[in-house]
C-alpha cells in the first residue's frame, strides 16, 4: 500500500511539474501613443524570479509560469509601469498586446546633457527635465517658439529686451541672459548676436524633452554656462510613421502652422519639422505704436538618422527666416507722416548644420562626435541708424566613456570658433567685429560609492584666446537618505569671456555701443546648488513631491556697459562683484485625473557697482508659478494657471508694482484629433495701464524699462491632427 501511495503522490507531482514548466505566455510591448514596439523593457512576473528584456522589437516571451492567478508588471525608463492580471494554465495562447503611456513624472526621465546618460533620479547632478507631456501643452499655448516652456518654470525668468520688437532672453536664478547657455541637442549655436532672437526661432513642435542644469556647468560645456544651461531635446525617428499638424489662432492677430513627420526603416530614419507663423501688427491700447510686431517666420528641420549595429550616424539642418517689424503703427503699414516715422526692423536668418557619431565597442566603451556650423545674418534697422552683421560658429566635440568598475568615466574635449562681422557701420564707430576662440579637454567621473551615496566629480582646462587658461572643477554628490527622500549639493567654476552682445547693448539696438576690443578680462564664477527632494504616494491615486533647493552664485570681473564723456557707452571691467542667492521650492501633487504644481523662487541678486541696496533691474524678488490640471489621457485635459512676480527695480532705482496673471486652458481628442482653446493673462496684465512704455517725441520715442507684459489678454485656439 505504501508503494502504491508513493508512486501517486510521484505521479501527481510530476503532473504538476509538467503542468507549470508548460505554463507561458507571449507578450509584445507598444507606445500607447505611437503604437510603437518598446525595446528594452522589463517583465517580472511578481513573487516569482521570472523576469525578460524585450527585444527589439518590443517581444517577449515568459516561460515556466506558476499555475494559479499572476501579476506581471511590465515596465520601461521614461513609461508608467502597468500590470497584467492572467490566469493560468491560459485558455487564449495567443499574443497579447501591452500598451505603455509615457511618464509625466520626471523621475523616470533619462537626461542626456551630463553625459552619463543616466535617469534623472540616479544623476548626482541636479537636472530637470521638462517632459513631452508638458511641452505639448505650452505649445497649445505659443506655437511659434519655446518662450513659454521657459517662461512658466520656476528659476527662469524670459526678459523681454524691446519695446517694439519682441526680442527676450532667458535669465536663470536672476543673472543676465549672456550667462545662460542654450542648446539644442547638445548644439550651442544660439549665443552671441543672436542671443536675443535664439528662443524665438525654435519651434516646439518637435521637442521630446527640455533639460535644464540650473548653476555653473563650465566643465561640461566650456564658456557661458555660468548660470546654467538649457538643452532643447528634439524627438528620434519612431518605427511607426507619426505626423502631427497643427494650427492655430489668436485674438492678437497671430497665425501659427506647424507639421512634424518622422519615420524609421530598418537602416534609416528621418525626421522633419516645418513651421510657418505670422503676427499682424498689434497696438492693444491705440496709443499708436505697436506692442507686437509685425512678423514672418518661417522654420524647416530635417534629420536623418543611418542605425549601423553599433554605429548611428546623424545629419541635421535647421534654416530659418525671421522678419520682424514694430514701432508706429502707421509706418509699420506703409503710411509714414511727419509724426509718424518710427519704426524698428529685424530681418535674421539662421542656418545651423549638425553632424553626429555614436558608437559603441565591444567592450563596452561609447565614443560620441559632435561638429555644427551656424550662419546667422541680423539687420536691425530704424529710420536713421542701421546694424547689420554676420555671425559664423563653429563646435566640435568628441568624448569617449568607459565602464570600471562602480566607475562611469567620460573624457573628451571641444573646441568653438565664433566669429561676428559688421557689414554695416553707422554712429562713426569703428567696425565692432570681434572673435572667441577657446576650447579644452575634460574628465568625468561618476561613480556609486554606495548604496547610498553617488558621486560626479569633473574637471576642464580650457585656453580662450587673447583671455588665458581656465581651471574648472565641478563636483556633485546625490544621497539617498532613504527610498522616499534625497539631496544633491553641487559647486563649481565658470568663466564668460567677453562680448558686445549683451542685454544693455541689445536694449540700445548697439547704437553709440563701442566693441570690446582686447584689453577685458574674462568674467568669471563660482558657485553652487543645494536641493532635498521628497517624493511618496498614498494609496493608488495620491501622489506627492517636494523640491526645495539653495542656489549662489559670484561672478568677479564682470562687464558692465557705461557711457563717457562722448556719451559713447564703453564695456569694462567693474572691480565689484555680483552675487545672486536665493531658494526654489517647487510642490507637485496629483489624485487621480487631477495634478498641481506650485513653484516659488526668491532671488536677492545684487552687483556692487549699483547704487541704494544694488539689487539688478528688472528682476522681481518672489516670484510664484502654479497650474492646476485634469487630465483623462487621449480624452481631454483643462486647467488653470496662476503666476506673481513681486516688485522690480529699475535702473532709476524706483520701484515697480508686483503683477499677477491668471489663465484658463483646456484641450478635447477626437481620437486623432485634438481642439484646444487657451485664454492667456485674464487678468490683462499690461504695462501700458500703469504707465507710459513709449516717451515723447512721437516721431523718435525713447521707450521705458520693460518690466512684464506688453501685449495684455490673449485667447488663441486651434487644432492637432495625428495621422
Amino acid at each position: 500500500m505504501f508503494r502504491i501511495i508513493s508512486f501517486l503522490v510521484a505521479l501527481m507531482a510530476a503532473q504538476a511539474a509538467i503542468a507549470q514548466s508548460g505554463n507561458a505566455v507571449k507578450l509584445q510591448v507598444k507606445n500607447k501613443d505611437t503604437k510603437s514596439p518598446i525595446a528594452d523593457a522589463t517583465v517580472i512576473v511578481k513573487n516569482t524570479e521570472i523576469s525578460v528584456t524585450s527585444d527589439k522589437d518590443g517581444r517577449v516571451e515568459l516561460a515556466n509560469i506558476p499555475d494559479g492567478a499572476q501579476t506581471i508588471e511590465v515596465s520601461s525608463i521614461g513609461y508608467a509601469a502597468t500590470e497584467l492580471k492572467l490566469v493560468f494554465p491560459l485558455v487564449d495562447l495567443s499574443e497579447r498586446i501591452v500598451f505603455l503611456e509615457i511618464n509625466n513624472e520626471v523621475g523616470e526621465v533619462t537626461v542626456t546633457s551630463t553625459r552619463t546618460g543616466r535617469e534623472i533620479e540616479a544623476e548626482p547632478t541636479r537636472v530637470e527635465a521638462i517632459d513631452e507631456e508638458e511641452i505639448d501643452e505650452k505649445i497649445n499655448m505659443r506655437p511659434a517658439n519655446v518662450a513659454m516652456v521657459l517662461h512658466e518654470s520656476t528659476g527662469i525668468q524670459v526678459q523681454q529686451t524691446s519695446a517694439t520688437s519682441n526680442s527676450q532672453s532667458v535669465r536663470i536664478q536672476g543673472l543676465d541672459g549672456r550667462y545662460t547657455q542654450i542648446l539644442k541637442d547638445g548644439f550651442p549655436a544660439y549665443g552671441g548676436f543672436s542671443g536675443s532672437l535664439s528662443i524665438l526661432e525654435i519651434p516646439p513642435l518637435d521637442l521630446k524633452q527640455v533639460e535644464v542644469i540650473k548653476g555653473p556647468s563650465a566643465t561640461l560645456f566650456g564658456g557661458d554656462a555660468i548660470a546654467g544651461v538649457v538643452n532643447f531635446v528634439t524627438k528620434d525617428p519612431s518605427d511607426v510613421p507619426v505626423t502631427t499638424l497643427l494650427l492655430n489662432q489668436t485674438t492678437a492677430l497671430g497665425t501659427d502652422a506647424s507639421v512634424f513627420n518622422s519615420q524609421k526603416f530598418r537602416r534609416v530614419g528621418y525626421t522633419l519639422l516645418g513651421s510657418l507663423n505670422y503676427q499682424k501688427e498689434y497696438d492693444v491700447d491705440d496709443d499708436e505704436f505697436t506692442e507686437l510686431p509685425r512678423t514672418w517666420s518661417s522654420t524647416i528641420s530635417p534629420k536623418v538618422v543611418f542605425y549601423g549595429a553599433k554605429t548611428t550616424f546623424t545629419v541635421g539642418n535647421s534654416f530659418s527666416y525671421q522678419e520682424r517689424t514694430g514701432g508706429d503703427v502707421f509706418a509699420v503699414r506703409g503710411r509714414p507722416g511727419p509724426m509718424h516715422t518710427y519704426f524698428e526692423q529685424n530681418k535674421s536668418l539662421r542656418n545651423v548644420s549638425t553632424f553626429g557619431l555614436d558608437h559603441e565597442f565591444e567592450g563596452g566603451g561609447r565614443l560620441v562626435a559632435k561638429q555644427s556650423f551656424a550662419v546667422f545674418n541680423r539687420d536691425i534697422s530704424t529710420p536713421n541708424y542701421r546694424f547689420e552683421g554676420k555671425q559664423f560658429n563653429s563646435f566640435s566635440d568628441v568624448s569617449y566613456s568607459q565602464l570600471y568598475g562602480k566607475h562611469a568615466v567620460v573624457v573628451g574635449a571641444s573646441a568653438v570658433f565664433d566669429r561676428f562681422d559688421e557689414t554695416s557701420i553707422s554712429g562713426g564707430l569703428s567696425p565692432r567685429d570681434e572673435t572667441r576662440i577657446y576650447g579644452g579637454a575634460f574628465v568625468q567621473d561618476t561613480v556609486d560609492l554606495s548604496d547610498r551615496v553617488s558621486l560626479e566629480a569633473g574637471f576642464r582646462l580650457d585656453h580662450a584666446k587673447d583671455h588665458g587658461t581656465f581651471a574648472l572643477p565641478r563636483v556633485s554628490m546625490l544621497f539617498r537618505l532613504s527610498e522616499k527622500l534625497t539631496s544633491r549639493v553641487g559647486f563649481g567654476l565658470g568663466y564668460k569671456t567677453p562680448t558686445m552682445f549683451t542685454e544693455d547693448a541689445e536694449t540700445r539696438l548697439f547704437r553709440d555701443v563701442a566693441g570690446v576690443g582686447n584689453s577685458l578680462k574674462a568674467e568669471r564664477s563660482r558657485g553652487g546648488t543645494l536641493d532635498v527632494n521628497y517624493r511618496d504616494t498614498f494609496g493608488e491615486k495620491l501622489s506627492f513631491s517636494l523640491n526645495h533647493m539653495f542656489f549662489y552664485t559670484q561672478i568677479t570681473d564682470p562687464i558692465i556697459l557705461r557711457p563717457d564723456a562722448s556719451n559713447v557707452y564703453r564695456f569694462q571691467n567693474s572691480n565689484f562683484s555680483v552675487t545672486s542667492k536665493g531658494l526654489e521650492t517647487n510642490v507637485r501633487i496629483g489624485y487621480g485625473v487631477a495634478k498641481l504644481f506650485v513653484g516659488y523662487t526668491f532671488t536677492d541678486a545684487k552687483a556692487g557697482y549699483l547704487a541704494g541696496d544694488r539689487r539688478l533691474t528688472l528682476l522681481p524678488g518672489h516670484r510664484v508659478n502654479s497650474s492646476l490640471v485634469f487630465e483623462d489621457h487621449e480624452n481631454y485635459k483643462f486647467g488653470a494657471e496662476f503666476y506673481f512676480a513681486g516688485r522690480q527695480v529699475l535702473d532709476d532705482r524706483s520701484l515697480t508694482r508686483a503683477t499677477g496673471e491668471f489663465g484658463l486652458f483646456g484641450e478635447k481628442t477626437f481620437g486623432k484629433v485634438s481642439l484646444f482653446i487657451n485664454g492667456e493673462n485674464l487678468t490683462d496684465v499690461r504695462q501700458g495701464k500703469y504707465g507710459p512704455v513709449v516717451l515723447p517725441p512721437h516721431n523718435d520715442p525713447e521707450f521705458a524699462e520693460i518690466y512684464t507684459h506688453l501685449e495684455g489678454r490673449i485667447f488663441n485656439g486651434g487644432i492637432k491632427i495625428r495621422f
